[in-house]
């Protein structure tokens, strides 16, 4: 029962990986034509309360007990982090950046989960801050392409999303939330619930989009984006480490970019097509190095299987 255990989470693995590694690169595109006829933030609320609605409902169907005052509370802080300040910044970064250069521009951010892993007692070995420099230093060399020259407002909003995304990815495994999928749904419920009062705080329009395609991209967001991405993250996260969840970062940029070229004919200064890979480059390097150091340390390690 044990080894079958074992492997039907193995399995599960496998599966979250693949989702996070293949849906979450087509969702930059799925932003880009979403926000060209919906507010970002009413884009982003509307469609973080409407898939935490659905899984809630299901969940509750299921006799899945309501998360504790506290759950709430975690659920609440990450839901802002993650949901709001990261991928809400994307989306507002969007109107102006290209989905595969904000892709690729995101590729930094284990390295940047790494550097917050030493606010909470672990700093990086000499080999990882190494990775964290080659990584820094590239990513400068991205910024000062033409594609993301043009534009300093989405820039900055794109490294503030990475910055909070590492952040919330650290600190899900130190704060108190519900287990499963109750809760990254109640993030989500309550990371939407924020995204749409700070829409209407700045006055976005809550007017619906006449565009078929926009009402497209609003649906694989909330199905396959949040539904079914998120919450592989997230379990990737509960029942793995954030290491290996965070390896969606090598796939994803290769992914958005041809996504982008494909279907929305954009097109990459040279500068992300060069850095990019030394951004990636830099994140293996990162990856092994910890693999390295968890390996040396078999008494520490624990698995949920």
């Amino acid at each position: 029962m044990c080894e079958n255990d074992r492997m039907g989470s193995r399995w599960l693995i496998a599966i979250c990986l693949a989702s996070v590694y293949i849906i979450w690169g087509t969702t930059y595109y799925a932003i880009k034509v979403g926000v060209s006829d919906a507010a970002p933030y009413f884009l982003v609320g509307t469609r973080f309360v409407v898939a935490g609605g659905i899984l809630i409902l299901f969940l509750r169907l299921r006799r899945v007990p309501w998360p504790t005052l506290a759950q709430w509370r975690g659920a609440a802080i990450l839901g802002v982090i993650l949901l709001v300040m990261g991928l809400g910044s994307v989306t507002v970064a969007e109107q102006w950046v290209s989905s595969g250069a904000t892709v690729a521009l995101i590729s930094v951010m284990p390295l940047m989960a790494a550097a917050w892993s030493g606010v909470f007692g672990r700093w990086p070995q000499p080999i990882e801050w190494l990775a964290i420099a080659v990584g820094a230093g590239a990513t400068l060399f991205m910024v000062a392409g033409a594609d993301l020259r043009a534009s300093p407002l989405g820039t900055g909003l794109i490294l503030l999303a990475c910055c909070a995304w590492a952040f919330g990815s650290v600190l899900t495994s130190r704060i108190e939330a519900a287990h499963g999928a109750m809760g990254f749904a109640a993030e989500m419920l309550i990371g939407g619930l924020v995204a749409l009062a700070i829409s209407a705080a700045i006055g976005e329009s809550w007017a619906l989009p006449d565009s078929a395609p926009v009402w497209w991209a609003w649906a694989y967001l909330v199905v396959f984006g949040s539904l079914i991405a998120f919450s592989a993250y997230r379990t990737l996260i509960e029942i793995a480490n954030p290491t290996l969840a965070a390896t969606y970062a090598y796939v994803n940029p290769p992914v958005a970019l041809l996504v982008g070229w494909w279907l929305g004919d954009e097109r990459f200064s040279p500068n992300v097509l060069i850095g990019l890979p030394i951004v990636l480059g830099a994140v293996g390097l990162l990856a092994w190095a910890q693999f390295r150091t968890a390996a040396a340390k078999p008494v520490e390690a624990s698995s949920p299987v």
